[in-house]
């Protein structure tokens, strides 16, 4: 029987996928758990209209994210913070720290974007990677300065 598996199944395929298995796995488990539809030519029809929605609903988040990437590049962050007497910091800048001044300045984005392999620890001016969509990636100039 041909199916059209309507999620990921391990081992079966991905979703959108039309594939060919027993009879009664299909009636017994794919279809019991919604996990897959009949091939017939109003699911096929279906399928290509959700295709073409899920497209475009890409192409849509990758034009957004390739236009915050050309803001935030053309971006300078300064974050001031407290040193000791031999310009050390006394905290550590993270992830959460650039989030937080990059809301400052009105660009609301999550934390897992900002592609920081591990914490700032001195004075001086940074390129921090972001991973603003799975095929965009930008950076943003960071200056850490005394307050």
């Amino acid at each position: 029987m041909e199916v059209i598996l309507t999620q990921d199944v391990p081992g079966i395929g991905k979703t959108g996928a039309v594939v060919k298995v027993k009879d009664g796995f299909a009636r017994n488990f794919l279809f019991l758990k919604n996990l897959a539809m009949p091939v017939t030519d109003g699911n096929i029809k279906s399928l290509e209209q959700e295709k073409l929605r899920r497209l475009q609903k890409e192409q849509k988040s990758k034009k957004a994210a390739e236009e915050l990437k050309s803001k935030i590049e053309a971006l300078s962050l300064t974050i001031a913070v407290l040193t000791q007497e031999n310009d050390k910091l006394y905290a550590n800048i993270t992830a959460q720290e650039l989030q937080k001044a990059l809301s400052d300045e009105g660009y609301e984005i999550d934390k897992k974007v900002i592609l920081l392999e591990e914490p700032i620890k001195a004075l001086g001016i940074y390129q921090v990677p972001l991973k603003l969509h799975p095929e965009v990636s930008g950076e943003v100039k960071v200056w850490i300065v005394k307050k």
